[in-house]
């Protein structure tokens, strides 16, 4: 089994704020994605991506995921913004509204310019219908990528649609991505939750996401990590459970059975891949504060 990398929370920062970057070094966030694009007015483009650079060169956020969003393509930033993540080695780019291939090309070639880009992932946000409609397409493009961002603030505002409880207007979509990202091996992470204030209803959405087979979220505020953190994670009990499934199928398979039975069902290969994934996801949270 490769190496499980958690990405239960990922919060998005400012960087034209930097208190907000030195306090997300102690936020105990999966990883932290410096954000030059939405968050960040045009006159302080250039601040922020300085800031970013300069704390990604200083360092301080342990074992985390260092993403750093640049602007899209359609802008007069996106080249610099590159070139300043570079020089802090992030672990990945994230791309805005990523929804034709040639976008992806088009990075990996000034990635390939600038150089130094080794190991630096990218990763897309996928937030636009044309992005949906595309979605083998955009899966297939370079294997530097390695996970997706679903947008869904503005899926729902593209398609005119109403932000509801269950997200009803956007599941199809929400779907057919994690159908795709799961045939190609990617990681996904659900949108954000736009509104920090509501602990129980960001919870719900989280639950949702876990239940589609979300990997993590993306965040907007600190109050969301502890809950992302908690919902995105097995549970103890599923932990002690899942080890006890490995060992009677190991039993099972030590005797020359193909199956085992625990607790009166039967314990099969599928159901063994899903406890060693569980068993390897807590190892890889435990890692991240050891």
């Amino acid at each position: 089994m490769t190496e499980f990398r958690p990405c239960r929370s990922m919060l998005f920062m400012p960087a034209s704020n930097a208190r907000a970057l030195e306090k997300a070094r102690d936020i105990p966030s999966d990883g932290v994605i410096f954000d030059l694009e939405d968050a960040v007015a045009p006159e302080a483009k250039a601040v922020a991506r300085q800031q970013a650079a300069d704390a990604l060169k200083a360092g301080g956020y342990g074992k985390r995921l260092r993403v750093v969003r640049i602007n899209g393509l359609d802008t007069p930033w996106w080249r610099e913004d590159l070139a300043a993540a570079l020089s802090g080695r992030p672990d990945a780019v994230l791309v805005p509204k990523v929804e034709e291939a040639s976008t992806l090309s088009r990075i990996e070639e000034e990635l390939a310019w600038l150089g130094g880009a080794d190991g630096v992932e990218l990763w897309s946000m996928i937030e636009t219908p044309k992005a949906y409609l595309r979605l083998e397409e955009l899966a297939t493009v370079t294997d530097r990528q390695t996970t997706w961002v679903v947008g869904t603030n503005d899926l729902i505002k593209d398609l005119r649609a109403r932000h509801t409880k269950n997200r009803t207007p956007v599941m199809a979509a929400l779907s057919m991505a994690m159908l795709v990202a799961r045939a190609y091996g990617l990681t996904i992470l659900d949108g954000v939750y736009g509104n920090f204030k509501d602990a129980d209803g960001f919870r719900d959405e989280c639950l949702q996401a876990c239940e589609m087979g979300f990997d993590g979220k993306t965040l907007i505020h600190p109050s969301q990590v502890d809950t992302a953190n908690e919902m995105f994670a097995p549970s103890a009990d599923d932990i002690a459970l899942a080890r006890r499934m490995i060992a009677a199928f190991e039993e099972a398979k030590g005797q020359g059975a193909g199956v085992a039975v625990l607790d009166g069902r039967m314990v099969e290969e599928l159901h063994v891949e899903e406890a060693r994934r569980q068993v390897a996801m807590a190892e890889a949270i435990a890692n991240l504060t050891s």
